[in-house]
């Protein structure tokens, strides 16, 4: 399996970007990842 990118506490932390009013086109362009990505992590993480 490939590793990801990002570790958890990196993504807890762009979900806590959102969280806080930061656009999610915004925090997709300044990380280099996709919306669906962002996506899928709000599903696993934030739950």
């Amino acid at each position: 399996m490939r590793k990801s990118r990002y570790s958890d506490s990196q993504i807890l932390a762009i979900l806590k970007q959102n969280e806080n009013g930061v656009s999610v086109p915004d925090l997709c362009r300044e990380h280099g990842m996709s919306s669906a990505q962002f996506y899928k992590w709000r599903a696993k993480f934030a739950g």
